[in-house]
C-alpha cells in the first residue's frame, strides 16, 4: 500500500523508503507538526499553489498581512513572518511533480524550505488527502474542531477534503456549484421569453432537456457546445470511486457510459457543435461569442466570470442563469497543512480566517465573485439584491446556486480521479469525432490509464 501510495504521488515508481520523508513522523515531529516537540513558530511559511487566487483571496482579507513584493512572491506579515510563494503552472502536471518532490523530501527540509501550506484541486484532493499518504495534516491536529469550527460549511465540501476514514485534512473557501447558463436572445427566439423560470422548466432533467435541445435544433441552434460540456454533470453522480481503496482496477461506472451513450446520440442529432472538439480550446472559446449559436453551458461562479464573461463580445446583460437538468459541482481549491511544517499556529489561524469567517467569505465573495463555502452565508446573498450581476442583466445569480449547492451530493473520490476523468474524455472524444469506432476507443483508454498509473491492472466496464 505505502509503495503504491508514493508512486501515486510522483507518478513513477519509486522505493517504498522515500515514504517515510512525505508520510511518517520519523524526523522528531509530533503530531502537531512541530519538529522535535517545538513550539516556536518559523519565520517563513511556504506555501505551493498553481496561481495566485489563493494569494489574493488572503490579501484582501487576513488583517495579519502588512505588505507583499512587488512581484507578489512573497507576503509580510505583522508579526515579522514571511509567507514565500512557490508557484508552478498546473499545466502538463508541473505544479504536482514540483509539490510531490517537495512533500518526498520534507522531513530532510532545511526549516525555512519545509512545505506549510499546499493547494489542491477537486479532480485530485484525494491523492494527498489520502491517510496511507498522511501528507496533509488532519485539521484537528491543527486545533481545528470541523463539527463546529466549520459547522456553516457545507457538507460535500468537508466531506471532498476527509480522507478514506472521515478525517478532515483540509478545508475550502470556495464553493462551485454548477447552473445552466443561457442566451437570452435565444430564449426568447425559441420559447418567447427569457424568464429563468421558464426556461429552469425546460431544462429541469435530461428527458425534458432532450425535448428542448430539438425544440432548439429546429430552429437553428446547439443546445450546448460541446460533449464535453455535459461530463462533469455525470460524472458527479457516479455511485463508486473509480478505484476502490486498497485496490488496483478501475471501475467505469454506469453514469459514464451513459455519458458515451448519450453523448454520441445528442451529437448525431446535431444538438452538440461538431466543430466543437471538447473544451478550453479556440473553437469552445468562440462558440461562447455573439455569433454563435449555442444556447446554454454548464458553469459555475468561476466559468461564468472567468470563462464566458471574457470570451463574451455581445452586449452586457445577454445573459441569465438557472437551474441545471442535476446537481452538479465543479472545481473547488482546497488549502492543506504539510505534515511536518513547524508553523502549525499560523497556518490555523489562515484556515479559520480565509474558510470559517463568515464575514470574510462574504468579502471574497463580493470581490472576487466567488460562491464561497458557508451556506448561511450564501442564503444571505440570495436575498440581497446587491449582489445582482450586470453581466447577467441585473440577475443574481446567488438564487440558483444557493439551493444547488445545499443538494450537492459529492461523487466517492479515489487517488486516480485526474487521470480517469481527463482519459475517458480524451479516449471518447477521437469516438464522437468518427476517429475510431467503439472498442477501439475502450482499448484507448485502457492503454493510456495504464501508463499513467503503472500499477492499475484491470479495467472493468459497466454494462
Amino acid at each position: 500500500m505505502k509503495k503504491r501510495v508514493v508512486s501515486l504521488l510522483m507518478t513513477t515508481a519509486i522505493s517504498t523508503s522515500l515514504l517515510t520523508a512525505c508520510g511518517n513522523n520519523s524526523a522528531g515531529t509530533d503530531q502537531s507538526g512541530s519538529s522535535n516537540g517545538a513550539t516556536e513558530e518559523g519565520a517563513v511559511i511556504n506555501i505551493y499553489s498553481w496561481n495566485d487566487e489563493f494569494r489574493t483571496r488572503l490579501e484582501a482579507i487576513y488583517p495579519e498581512v502588512e505588505s507583499t513584493s512587488d512581484d507578489g512572491t512573497v507576503t509580510k506579515l505583522k508579526d515579522g513572518t514571511e509567507i514565500h510563494w512557490i508557484i508552478n503552472p498546473n499545466q502538463d502536471g508541473v505544479y504536482q511533480q514540483k509539490l510531490d518532490e517537495a512533500l518526498l523530501n520534507q522531513s530532510s527540509a532545511s526549516v525555512d524550505d519545509k512545505v506549510d501550506i499546499f493547494l489542491s484541486e477537486t479532480d485530485y484532493v484525494f491523492k494527498y488527502t489520502d491517510a496511507d499518504a498522511n501528507v496533509a495534516m488532519p485539521l484537528t491536529d491543527l486545533g481545528i474542531d470541523p463539527d463546529v469550527d466549520l459547522a456553516d460549511q457545507y457538507t460535500f465540501t468537508k466531506t471532498t477534503a476527509s480522507d478514506q476514514n472521515g478525517v478532515q485534512r483540509g478545508s475550502t473557501w470556495q464553493c462551485c456549484p454548477g447552473l445552466l447558463v443561457y442566451r437570452r436572445d435565444i430564449a426568447k427566439d425559441v420559447f418567447g421569453t427569457d424568464d429563468p423560470v421558464v426556461v429552469g422548466e425546460k431544462v429541469k432533467d435530461w428527458d425534458t432537456l432532450k425535448t428542448t435541445a430539438e425544440e432548439l435544433k429546429n430552429n437553428g441552434y446547439y443546445t450546448f457546445a460541446s460533449y464535453a460540456d455535459t461530463f462533469r454533470l455525470y460524472g458527479n453522480s457516479i455511485s463508486a470511486p473509480w478505484v476502490a481503496s486498497g485496490e488496483t482496477t478501475i471501475k467505469v461506472d454506469s453514469q459514464i457510459m451513459n455519458w458515451i451513450n448519450d453523448s454520441k446520440e445528442w451529437l448525431d442529432a446535431g444538438y452538440f457543435d461538431k466543430t466543437v472538439k471538447g473544451q478550453w480550446n479556440d473553437d469552445w472559446n468562440k462558440s461562447m461569442s455573439a455569433s454563435s449559436n449555442v444556447f446554454a453551458f454548464l458553469l459555475p461562479a468561476w466559468g461564468i466570470d472567468f470563462t464566458l464573461n471574457p470570451n463574451w463580445d455581445g452586449e452586457e446583460g445577454a445573459w441569465g442563469v438557472t437551474n441545471p437538468p442535476q446537481e452538479y459541482n465543479w472545481g473547488g481549491s482546497y488549502i492543506h497543512a504539510a505534515t511536518g511544517t513547524d508553523n502549525p499556529e499560523h497556518i490555523k489561524d489562515i484556515i479559520l480566517a480565509l474558510t470559517a469567517d463568515k464575514d470574510n467569505l462574504i468579502k471574497i465573495s463580493r470581490d472576487y465573485l466567488d460562491f464561497t463555502n458557508t451556506v448561511s452565508g450564501m442564503q444571505e446573498a440570495a436575498n440581497d439584491d446587491s449582489f445582482s450581476s450586470a453581466f447577467l442583466g441585473g440577475q443574481n445569480p446567488y438564487v440558483y446556486f444557493a439551493p444547488v449547492a445545499e443538494n450537492i451530493q459529492i461523487a466517492p473520490l479515489s487517488s486516480y480521479d485526474q487521470g480517469c476523468v481527463e482519459l475517458i474524455q480524451n479516449a471518447f472524444s477521437d469516438y464522437f469525432q468518427g476517429n475510431v469506432d467503439y472498442d477501439r476507443a475502450k482499448s484507448n483508454f485502457e492503454t493510456a490509464i495504464k501508463e499513467r498509473y503503472p500499477d492499475i491492472t484491470e479495467i472493468q466496464w459497466a454494462e
